[in-house]
């Protein structure tokens, strides 16, 4: 798999002319959705090089990160003259560069793509290491490919045009990145004042995060290994997203998270003796800003069978990424369904759901 370049971007126009620069084409495309055609593409149309660009719009959140988009990209590809030796530019969130990058990855077997995150979960999540997908069958990325970007321009200014919600989904996957790291980083996470955000802070911490992703990728690309350590709050947040979904209540992917490191820090702390003070930090900052995913014991069941579904797993058997301590990472673990039962009671609990 090749190798993409993260750039932390100084000013976008001249980062993004250098890069394009750097990537021969016969025909440009951006990839935008609804909302990041409004708000952020404005940004881009002074750039000289993107005039002769052709525009590809979708419609915007994840309920449209499906079969029906992709074909709605691959179809207007074809139909604007794309080949082989095109260029794709993907402008938006985390929907807009997993399906996006998936579109590239498989329009005549992979054409060059650079993703432009706007969104913090983007940034630090999406759009680097490779991943790219779909969501199918109900279930979230079911379809995909490791098919990375050749490049990811990462420009905080876009933070600014964020709403609160938004914002805390992107500093789930920070806090994860937290966890799984040090003790300091995590408690500059905890600390960050998320009410008055200093963005030139903000920004140094947006670039460790993406630094801890990229080591991790780089070790372990196709997720063999190390790798599997992103997976933390996954497990079970990826079915807290599947259900919600189901029940015409879709939630941010950021959230389930959130709610997901609850339950696996719980497990971390019962399976692998995780810190019970950090385990209640980390409750209590999550309670704080991303309230509760409410649901009762009759969606236990689902939410069992939901996890099973997890690509992670082996032979039906669901894999969680533990912690014994902060960045100490315990990969390949298990739990039966009497103690992940527990787990959702637990959360329930000190959820206040």
């Amino acid at each position: 798999m090749n190798e993409q370049k993260v750039i932390l971007c100084q000013g976008l126009d001249e980062s993004l002319t250098q890069v394009i620069s750097q990537c021969p084409h016969d025909k440009l495309f951006i990839l935008t959705d609804e909302h990041t055609n409004r708000l952020c593409m404005p940004l881009l149309k002074a750039i000289p090089t993107l005039q002769k660009a052709e525009e590809i719009r979708i419609g915007a959140e994840d309920v449209h990160k499906n079969l029906e988009t992709l074909t709605q990209v691959w179809q207007t590809l074809s139909k604007q003259g794309a080949t082989r030796h095109s260029l794709l530019i993907n402008l938006g969130g985390g929907m807009v560069t997993d399906l996006g990058g998936f579109a590239a990855a498989t329009f005549k077997r992979g054409i060059t793509y650079i993703n432009i995150p706007t969104t913090l979960l983007a940034m630090v999540d999406a759009s680097v290491g490779g991943k790219t997908g779909i969501n199918f069958n109900g279930l979230k990325n079911e379809i995909g490919a490791f098919a990375p970007a050749s490049h990811v321009l990462i420009e905080t200014e876009f933070l600014r045009t964020l709403d609160n919600r938004n914002f805390f989904s992107g500093y789930a996957e920070m806090l994860k990145h937290g966890l799984i790291s040090t003790p300091r980083h995590l408690d500059e996470l905890l600390a960050f004042d998320t009410e008055r955000p200093d963005y030139a802070y903000l920004k140094q911490l947006v670039g460790q995060s993406v630094q801890i992703k990229e080591n991790i990728v780089k070790q372990d690309p196709k997720e063999q290994g190390i790798r599997k350590a992103l997976n933390l709050g996954h497990t079970v947040g990826h079915a807290f997203e599947s259900l919600a979904l189901a029940e015409n209540r879709p939630v941010l992917h950021g959230y389930a998270v959130a709610w997901g490191l609850i339950c696996e820090l719980y497990l971390s702390h019962i399976q692998a003796g995780f810190p019970k003070e950090r385990l209640r930090q980390v409750n209590q900052f999550v309670r704080e800003h991303y309230g509760c995913f409410n649901f009762d014991c009759q969606s236990y069941e689902r939410l069992y069978e939901l996890m099973k579904h997890d690509k992670k797993n082996t032979a039906g058997i669901i894999n969680f990424t533990l912690l014994k301590e902060v960045g100490n990472i315990s990969l390949n673990q298990t739990a039966d369904k009497t103690m992940i039962f527990e787990m959702f009671d637990f959360y329930r609990e000190c959820m206040g759901a």
